[in-house]
């Protein structure tokens, strides 16, 4: 019975989710079951019994034909989603999301070991030791290993991810599995609220060391700058890790921005962030190396955060008219 439970299941995967459809599925399941029992009775083995019942009472095709149902032909030809595919792709989805939430904080904590070792080469108990232009390329060559092992991690994590690139094509998922997906996301909602408060926290409070370490000495600003950026690496890893986890929900569920407007919105933006953060990233060496403005110039970062917002608000607004 449970091959015909899952048949039918698959059955009603594409079809309207109403009281109607539902009410038809539990009487064509009594109706299956009838027939099941009958044919083993009679000395049909479970295999015979389970190919009788499911091919007498036809396809889905036919039953959308037969009560003039209007669903996208489309949605019908997608795959259905079997149990250990569902939970093989969260489970990459999860391993994505720190790998390249790490990768993210290795990116943002390269400028801050950068500024870190100028200002003690200039101020501090490396002052003397190790000259300032020593202690710059220390700082470049180590945010350019920082920057490689986060390629590396983000390239990884897009080849654990490409096994399921066929998903994005678009996919059905069965009642059971969408309700057992919603259980575990219902569950999940306040560990992602708790993530994106602490988050958000953090950044609000990023600047006070900067104010602080700005009020004893002037000199040691940068020791602010360099807390700032570390509490900021650690809440975007917050917002990426617990993000990617509540974002495998929402694309099993097709909710959020995995509807269809959404997935437009994402990809303009992606486009947008493709060109703009490399700039921005060009801006921030350039203005280091040629004029020195490593303390300074980390706002760079934040600044693009805020454009690439402005410009998906601009065109939401647009959209919208």
């Amino acid at each position: 019975m449970d091959t015909i439970i899952s048949y039918l299941d698959n059955m009603f995967a594409a079809l309207p989710k109403t009281a109607q459809m539902q009410a038809l599925r539990q009487d064509l399941l009594a109706s299956m079951e009838d027939k099941y029992y009958e044919l083993k009775q009679e000395g049909k083995s479970e295999n015979e019994a389970v190919g009788i019942v499911i091919s007498e009472f036809g396809n889905i095709d036919e039953l959308i034909e037969e009560l003039d149902i209007a669903v996208e032909g489309e949605e019908l030809r997608l795959p259905v989603l079997a149990p250990e595919d569902t939970w093989s792709y969260m489970a990459a989805r999860k391993k994505s999301g720190f790998m390249v939430g790490i990768g993210v904080m290795l990116c943002i904590l390269g400028p801050a070991v950068l500024i870190l070792l100028n200002t003690l080469a200039e101020f501090s108990f490396l002052r003397g030791l190790i000259s300032g232009d020593a202690a710059s390329i220390l700082g470049v060559v180590i945010l350019l290993m920082l920057v490689a092992l986060a390629v590396g991690l983000f390239i990884f994590s897009g080849m654990m991810l490409e096994t399921y690139k066929y998903l994005h094509t678009g996919f059905n998922l069965p009642e059971y599995l969408r309700a057992e997906v919603r259980h575990r996301s219902n569950a999940f909602t306040s560990t992602y609220t708790l993530s994106l408060v602490m988050g958000v926290c953090l950044c609000v409070l990023s600047p006070v060391p900067v104010i602080v370490w700005s009020v004893i000495n002037d000199n040691a600003a940068a020791y602010g700058v360099v807390i700032l950026l570390a509490m900021v690496a650690v809440a975007v890893y917050l917002f990426i890790y617990y993000g990617n986890i509540k974002g495998s929900f929402s694309f099993l569920l097709k909710e959020g921005e995995f509807t269809r407007e959404k997935k437009e919105e994402n990809r303009i933006m992606g486009n947008a962030a493709a060109i703009i953060w490399p700039l921005a990233t060009c801006i921030f060496l350039i203005s280091g190396f040629v004029f020195g403005s490593w303390s300074v110039n980390w706002i760079v970062f934040p600044v693009t955060a805020i454009l690439l917002k402005v410009i998906n608000s601009v065109y939401n607004a647009a959209k919208e008219k």
